[in-house]
C-alpha cells in the first residue's frame, strides 16, 4: 500500500476569478503561482511551503462552507496581525476562540463565502 506523503493542494470553485485573486493575493498574502493553460479560468497560489491553493472559475452553484463544516485551515504564527489585516481590508471574520486542545483560531470568509481557519498551536 502506498503511503500519503502530504496534502498537495486545496481547490475552490469561485464565481469571479479576478475578485478572488485580489482577496487571496492582497488580503491573505498568498504568493501567485504560474498555472498551466487549462481550458477554464482559474488561478493558483502558494499555500505554505509546498502546498497550493487552486481557484477554479465560473462557479454558479451555491457555496456550502461553514466554520464548523467545510473549510480549510492554515497554521500561522500569530492572530494579531491577521485580525488587523482583515479589519483593514473590510473582510468578514469571526472573533478568535480557544479550541479544547488549546490552539487559538479565527475564521475569515472569502468573497464566495468559503471559510478559512487560521490557527496558532500553543
Amino acid at each position: 500500500m502506498s503511503n500519503v506523503k502530504q496534502l498537495d493542494h486545496v481547490a475552490l470553485h469561485v464565481a469571479d476569478v479576478e475578485i478572488s485573486v485580489v482577496f487571496y493575493r492582497d488580503v491573505m498574502g498568498f504568493p501567485p503561482l504560474d498555472r498551466p493553460a487549462f481550458n477554464f479560468p482559474g488561478a493558483w497560489f502558494r499555500l505554505g511551503i509546498t502546498q497550493e491553493l487552486h481557484l477554479i472559475g465560473d462557479r454558479s452553484d451555491p457555496v456550502h462552507s461553514h466554520h464548523r463544516g467545510g473549510h480549510f485551515a492554515i497554521a500561522v504564527d500569530s492572530l494579531d496581525e491577521w485580525e488587523a489585516r482583515f479589519d483593514a481590508a473590510g473582510a468578514k471574520w469571526l472573533p478568535r476562540k480557544i479550541r479544547p486542545d488549546g490552539a487559538m483560531q479565527t475564521f475569515v470568509s472569502d468573497p464566495d463565502g468559503n471559510w478559512i481557519e487560521l490557527c496558532v498551536h500553543v
